[in-house]
């Protein structure tokens, strides 16, 4: 919402309860005012100070307070705060009916948190931040226990913390005692460390969703595995659903917490340091209900994807930049967890997962929707088995893969009867493999299309015309200035040349010349349109000459 405690303090005052609400009464017409007359004696010129008359009545008074309510809530936080200000009624109705609630949490925010509270008593999220570089005046532990003590404790659900360099694991226990209703915690940025957390599991029975990123407070935990482990004792965590944990470099001591969450469904280790290998065994062991994993740059390998069958839910799997995974890796996951939906998988081009890997996942996985390869490379035999045995693919993102050619994109053509959304990006296609899609995927409703330099305009206007209406298909050229001269002047003269090819093209179209002519070449109008989108996407933003 953007308010900070000094601009709101300083309109805080205790209001009265909320009003209840007013019918909609008729509006009475406007009352008409009788042109000034000039005084006697006087010169007949108006001493009023304003050009316009005063309104003859406040037609927003015939407003029911739920009426202002909904208006106020289409509006932008910065627009609402000063509405809240034109008079007392505003700052009534927008008070009672506001549940969202930014807060910059610097050191003075202790003070004005009475006051804040009572006029919003209704806050059910709340964000304090402490902007960058404000570290040293950002809200302490004397200030988090004035905050706690105003809390609206019985309707707080979402509680998050940006920046809070002056809080410890003291500030974050009172807050989360002040919070027994709390479902769903964020914090970022902050120097508490790992035991604040037990604190809150046991203050805050109904969490369901915890968010852990660029903690400060953590120990050192490098070259250990389970060490930490022992150490810190989380309670169970019996409602927690969800675990994110971000930048962290010792995520390792997070690992009891998320073991102790038997009912988890969705957890995500996002550039964490450590290894973890070990730490998934001892997670999926206790967790084994887990619907969805994000693993990304991490020190795992396959006997991390190992432990994944022991997930037999197992629903959406995304591996991003894991360079130790291999075929056999996937394999494993593939023979057990059989409910995949969706997988995406970065392989950072290291070639250690292609065809066999995703031909078990053909094998295993008959659901798949959603299939996402990077830096993978696949051939006929691996898309084939998809086509066949996947037949509910719906979405398919190849970026990167130097093995898929038109012989691969005919292949889908023929066997992916499901598939509604296709990216190809970076591949070696051409016309004659994107041609094949006028007659296979029957489904098929986009594509996307990026640095395909094999592909041309005339193929993409022809799948167009061919597909109907309903179908959607974009084509960016992207120039690899790697490949071209080092020196600026090189890269000039390379983007001048792309833009005398695309001007030769735009001349040679045949442009209607009347209105019968223009709704007979829509195929024309079409392809120009494409053209200059393409020019303005590459010179857009060219460097001046």
């Amino acid at each position: 919402m953007g308010l900070s405690p000094s601009s709101l303090s300083k309109s805080s005052t205790p209001t009265s309860p909320p009003r209840r609400s007013r019918s909609l009464s008729p509006m009475a017409p406007p009352r008409t005012t009788a042109p000034a007359q000039p005084a006697a004696g006087g010169s007949g010129i108006s001493t009023s100070s304003s050009p316009f008359p005063p309104p003859a009545r406040d037609y927003t008074q015939d407003l029911p307070d739920e009426i202002l309510a909904l208006v106020f809530a289409s509006l932008p936080p910065a627009d609402r705060s000063a509405c809240s200000l034109a008079c007392a009624r505003w700052k009534e109705v927008d008070a009672y009916t506001r549940h969202r609630l930014s807060l910059d949490a610097r050191a003075g925010l202790g003070h004005a948190a009475p006051a804040l509270f009572s006029r919003f008593a209704g806050v059910t999220k709340l964000a304090l931040r402490s902007a960058r570089g404000s570290g040293a005046d950002s809200l302490s532990d004397e200030g988090a226990a004035a905050v706690a003590a105003a809390l609206p404790s019985d309707r707080l659900a979402r509680l998050k913390l940006r920046g809070l360099r002056q809080l410890s694991d003291t500030g974050l226990a009172l807050l989360a005692a002040a919070a027994p209703t709390l479902r769903k915690l964020s914090v970022a940025s902050c120097t508490f460390g790992p035991k604040a957390f037990v604190a809150v599991l046991q203050a805050c029975p109904l969490l369901e969703d915890l968010s852990v990123k660029r903690l400060r407070g953590l120990p050192d935990t490098t070259g250990a595995a389970t060490a930490i482990t022992e150490e810190i004792k989380f309670p169970q965590a019996l409602s927690l659903r969800s675990v994110c944990l971000k930048d962290l470099y010792s995520a390792l001591c997070f690992v009891p917490l998320v073991a102790a969450s038997p009912n988890l469904r969705s957890l995500k280790i996002l550039r964490c340091s450590g290894a973890w290998d070990l730490p998934l065994e001892v997670i999926t062991a206790r967790a084994s209900g887990l619907v969805e994993l994000h693993l990304e740059k991490l020190q795992v390998g396959d006997r991390g994807l190992a432990a994944l069958a022991a997930c037999r839910n197992l629903e959406v799997l995304f591996l991003v930049k894991t360079p130790e995974c291999t075929d056999s890796g996937i394999i494993s996951v593939a023979e057990k967890c059989h409910k995949l939906r969706k997988l995406h998988i970065d392989g950072w081009r290291t070639n250690r997962i292609g065809d066999f890997g995703l031909m078990a996942v053909a094998r295993g996985c008959p659901d798949l929707q959603e299939l996402v390869l990077i830096g993978v490379n696949p051939t006929v035999l691996s898309l084939r088995m998809l086509g066949e045995h996947c037949r509910g693919l719906e979405r398919l993102a190849l970026c990167g893969c130097e093995t898929v050619g038109d012989a691969e994109i005919i292949c889908l053509a023929e066997r992916c009867a499901a598939l509604k959304k296709l990216c190809i990006k970076g591949c070696p296609v051409s016309d004659r493999g994107m041609e094949a899609l006028n007659g296979g995927c029957p489904s098929l409703v986009k594509v996307k299309l990026k640095r395909c330099r094999g592909v041309s305009y005339e193929c993409i206007e022809s799948l167009k015309v061919t597909r109907g209406e309903s179908f959607s298909i974009s084509l960016d050229i992207v120039l690899d200035h790697d490949a071209g001269s080092a020196s600026e002047n090189g890269v000039q003269e390379t983007g001048q040349a792309q833009v005398t090819e695309l001007a030769d093209q735009m001349a040679g179209m045949d442009l209607p010349t009347n209105a019968a002519g223009a709704q007979s070449s829509t195929h024309t109008i079409n392809r120009m349109r494409s053209v200059m989108s393409a020019i303005r996407r590459r010179f857009g933003n060219a460097p001046p000459q």
